[in-house]
């Protein structure tokens, strides 16, 4: 049997093979954070697209969170919506690589406490099921690996990326506006609607 080495990732410290563990590094090193408060457009998609916020609860865990972030970690949240599987977010910060891993530990466990209490069986044997072998520190998994961050570069990338999170609803057919959907940053340009999440507003 091959040698054991650990890497961190948002779950915690992984043991994986010498193998597992190069092919792994060698795939996250296509998507990371380079340079520090710089502005980045993350996605985070929970595993196999499981709709696990079409419950207002596991909504409300990820909207605390990002509250919590920007208000304690430095987190500047220029824009974000939350989907039904996955969320967008344009957003910087001092550490954003521990910031953001320390957003999907939290939520994930919260997420699944949430999901437990509504009696989701289905999504809790799901988690259960699509969790990677290698994470043998939980019994389910949430979060797909990674964020997928890309550095914005300009205010008119940072425009076309802020219009592409808040144009994600229209296109799932979910709303005919943007600013209808509620767990939307739309809201707050268009509407001035602080009232779901507070952001960092550009002044375009």
């Amino acid at each position: 049997m091959g040698t054991r080495r650990c890497a961190e990732n948002e779950g915690g410290e992984v043991c994986l093979s010498n193998e597992r563990l190069f092919y792994t590094l060698a795939m996250r090193s296509r998507y990371r954070i380079t340079e520090e408060n710089r502005v980045y457009f993350l996605t985070s998609t929970v595993v196999e697209w499981i709709p696990a916020f079409l419950l207002p609860e596991t909504r409300r865990v990820v909207v605390d969170a990002l509250v919590y972030c920007r208000k304690e970690k430095g987190l500047r949240l220029y824009a974000y919506v939350v989907m039904e599987n996955h969320l967008h977010l344009l957003a910087e910060a001092p550490d954003l690589s521990r910031v953001i891993q320390s957003f999907k530990r939290h939520t994930a466990t919260r997420v699944m406490e949430a999901i437990s209490n509504a009696r989701q069986t289905w999504m809790l044997n799901q988690f259960a099921y699509y969790r990677k072998k290698y994470k043998e520190e939980s019994r389910r998994q949430f979060w797909q690996e990674g964020s997928h961050p890309q550095l914005v570069a300009g205010m008119d990338m940072l425009r076309q990326k802020a219009d592409y999170i808040h144009a994600n609803p229209v296109r799932r057919g979910w709303v005919e506006a943007p600013e209808h959907w509620r767990y939307s940053s739309a809201r707050n340009y268009l509407l001035g609607d602080d009232s779901v999440l507070e952001i960092d507003p550009v002044e375009w």
